[in-house]
């Protein structure tokens, strides 16, 4: 599991960032990528990338307005060239489904693979026996949704070594010992199926912030986060503007992570006001005198998400 940031800035695309996409890329996982935001220009920045569309099973947007959209119609239609078959499942706030069949009609565009739409609404959106995805509204003027992606306790890997010392040869009683199960052999020992079980690999918690002034809401989705990628449009001197404009600051996005106590913050959708390194240092200083363990994402930067044990 890592995320590969496709694009990093705020409203209109600047020289040194793309607007706002976000891959989770599950490929160990499920054999699949997770796109959230396709702002204009996403297929371009793929291209950039070993990410494959056809890959892309789910695309999860957090609002509507053009930086965070523009780049679906063309994405969409690429991915019917690039080997794309599979079931597409977009999520969305309500307009979304309107947006892409408007866009496909109008150009006569023709699809290998189906397309399914889910409008959401606040709760619990996506569930399978591997993840789980919340969805909550945040506050950006429209409706805006963060997303917080559970991934699911895996139970600890059988003691092989440990079976073999105790005399118990390969074979189907292994199943039975991996399930948990009390077994008894044919000399009239019990085998306790837990004792020869490994530690449960604990799931990994992935919370990705659609654009929001500093909310509560927030800190329910990054509880205990591994990673919480949260908008950072302006600097902590520019918080009355933040606040105009429905967007949070560096400091703002920091408490967040602090609050939440979330494992680590990454700053994202970067105002273009902020492009020299002296600035781009200020922001981060800014978050890290609130949480140290907060970085500043670049196109193109991966984030590798280490699994973990009880």
């Amino acid at each position: 599991m890592n995320v590969m940031f496709l694009g990093t800035g705020a409203g209109i695309p600047a020289k040194s960032r793309n607007v706002t996409s976000i891959a989770l890329q599950l490929l160990e996982e499920r054999n699949a990528v997770w796109l959230f935001d396709c702002g204009e220009a996403t297929q371009h920045q793929i291209l950039h990338t070993p990410i494959k569309p056809r890959k892309i099973e789910k695309i999860f947007i957090t609002h509507l307005h053009g930086d965070h959209i523009y780049g679906l119609p063309g994405l969409i239609s690429s991915r019917s060239f690039q080997g794309g078959e599979g079931l597409l499942t977009i999520y969305g706030p309500k307009g979304i489904e309107e947006f892409v069949k408007i866009a496909l009609s109008v150009s006569h565009t023709h699809l290998s693979y189906f397309i399914k739409f889910i409008e959401i609404e606040e709760g619990v959106i996506f569930e399978d026996h591997l993840f789980q995805v919340t969805a909550i509204k945040l506050e950006h003027g429209i409706d805006s949704y963060g997303y917080r992606v559970i991934e699911k306790d895996l139970p600890g890997t059988l003691l092989v070594d440990k079976l073999e010392q105790a005399g118990i040869k390969p074979g189907p009683i292994y199943q039975k010992i991996k399930s948990g199960d009390t077994v008894t052999l044919e000399d009239g020992s019990v085998i306790h199926g837990p004792d020869f079980i490994g530690p449960a690999q604990k799931g990994r918690i992935v919370t990705i912030l659609g654009d929001t002034r500093f909310s509560k809401r927030s800190l329910e989705l990054a509880e205990q986060a591994d990673l919480l990628i949260h908008e950072a449009t302006f600097s902590e001197e520019d918080e009355k503007l933040a606040y105009n404009y429905f967007h949070s600051t560096t400091k703002q996005a920091a408490q967040v992570a602090y609050e939440a106590k979330a494992k680590k913050l990454i700053l994202t959708h970067i105002s273009s006001r902020y492009q020299t390194d002296h600035d781009l240092d200020k922001l981060v200083k800014e978050a890290q005198a609130i949480f140290p363990n907060s970085f500043i994402a670049n196109d193109f930067m991966q984030m590798e998400i280490p699994k973990k044990r009880e």
